[in-house]
């Protein structure tokens, strides 16, 4: 068998965490899978349609961003510094319902998996509306995608009768099933936007097509009292009363939680993802991941959307991640690196059900790899096995493959014309701009 592509001169972590990095190491594409990876010597008689000449660089895993709002990117910096509630029902929520349209959502999709991909992420579980425009977006820039249409009780970009919201869901359901890139899945807001009935018809949808089901969880103090005060106990109860929490559930930021919700969330498979970025910018308050780790849930890393965070960088996402719990319990070991970096890779794999195709760099997993330039003066020397993360930038990720496809290499994105998505998320910034 003759590999597609050839990575030499690449420079590999310890699977086990314990030696230094392996430097002279190849790394063979065949099709959209990793066929042979090792030391340099191993592949002397290999010739390959392809080689790609790491310099040295460090292959890694891509990293997956376990929630984003993508098409958010027009509304970066529209409205900073607000509490969550008047950001989302004073600013958000009205300008998604003027501007959100399939135009807005396919060319801001695309603006954010280029930026996601110049800082090392080949996987995003997203939510939005008009999602098939997203989904369209995410599968020509060659990113591997989660796609999850919004589901929500009132009139929303793309489904003005909210009678319909199910159906319609049900309909991105079927178009994008068997999409090697995508995966469409089911994605409802949140317990106080959506009522009971909602909810399970949602679940219920998404358990029928065997996907995956996703809703924000738990995330500010105010929510904590809103469903109390209607259904008489927490977000997580809530949910779990109503039959929706399994392996296939999705809780995204899951800030306040009690002991409680925490059993019940380990007890019932459920994942997590917790976005740090967005919840110290909206001041909702900080994950409990020590516990969520401790009680062996399985936990994801997103970045949200670029409205609350507001970039996509997910090295930055880990970093703050990994400072934030050392802060608030003391404990200068409270989420180690290593922890994070497994959250952002085989750990957030877990979580979106991935986990036997993509998440590390071993034969006959999907060739989803980044290569990170360790020769800059803040990433010398290199001391550890892993990811240096607490001195690397996303700006040091110089070449991107997903699916076994080069769709970065040397900075320069190869799968889709950037320039010409640039232009068009001005031209309809240019629009928001008018309105202010």
């Amino acid at each position: 068998m003759t590999p597609d592509i050839l990575l030499t001169d690449i420079c590999l972590p310890d699977p086990f965490g314990d030696a230094p990095l392996k430097s002279n190491c190849c790394l063979a594409i065949q099709g959209d899978s990793i066929c042979q990876i090792g030391p340099a010597h191993e592949f002397d008689a290999l010739e390959a349609k392809r080689v790609i000449k790491g310099r040295g660089q460090l292959a890694l895993p891509g990293l997956i961003n376990g929630h984003c709002h993508a098409a958010m990117t027009l509304f970066r910096g529209l409205a900073d510094d607000l509490s969550l509630a008047d950001w989302l029902n004073n600013y958000i929520f009205p300008a998604e319902a003027r501007y959100v349209q399939p135009d807005m959502v396919y060319w801001c999709s695309k603006l954010a998996a280029a930026e996601m991909i110049f800082s090392g992420t080949t996987t995003v579980a997203d939510g939005y509306f008009h999602e098939h425009h997203a989904a369209k977006a995410f599968a020509e820039t060659g990113l591997r995608a989660v796609a999850a249409q919004g589901v929500i009780d009132f009139p929303a970009p793309g489904v003005p009768d909210p009678e319909k919201k199910i159906n319609h869901a049900a309909e991105f359901l079927t178009q994008w099933r068997s999409h090697p890139l995508i995966r469409p899945a089911v994605f409802a807001h949140s317990p106080y936007t959506c009522s009971p009935g909602t909810l399970v018809a949602a679940k219920e949808l998404a358990r029928s097509e065997k996907t995956l089901f996703f809703i924000h969880t738990a995330e500010t103090e105010q929510e904590i009292s809103m469903i109390h005060d209607k259904q008489g106990d927490s977000p997580v109860r809530h949910l779990h009363n109503l039959g929706l929490l399994d392996a296939g559930t999705v809780c995204i930021h899951a800030v306040w939680l009690d002991e409680q919700d925490l059993d019940i969330l380990a007890e019932t498979g459920a994942g997590i993802v917790v976005c740090p970025q967005s919840s110290l910018k909206l001041a909702s308050g900080k994950a409990p991941l020590q516990a969520m780790l401790a009680r062996g849930i399985r936990v994801g890393i997103g970045t949200d959307g670029a409205a609350s965070n507001n970039r996509l960088d997910l090295i930055r996402e880990m970093d703050s991640c990994a400072k934030l719990n050392k802060l608030r319990n003391l404990d200068p070991v409270a989420v180690p690196a290593n922890t994070l970096v497994n959250m952002a890779t085989q750990g957030g794999a877990a979580v979106l059900g991935l986990h036997r195709k993509i998440g590390r760099l071993e034969e006959g997993k999907h060739a989803d790899i980044m290569l990170v330039n360790l020769d800059t003066p803040h990433l010398q020397p290199v001391h550890g096995s892993d990811l240096p993360l607490y001195a690397i930038q996303g700006s040091d990720v110089q070449t991107v493959l997903i699916n076994g496809i080069l769709v970065m290499q040397d900075r320069k994105i190869l799968s889709f014309d950037l320039e010409e998505t640039v232009e068009q998320v001005r031209r309809l910034a240019e629009q928001v701009k008018k309105s202010l």
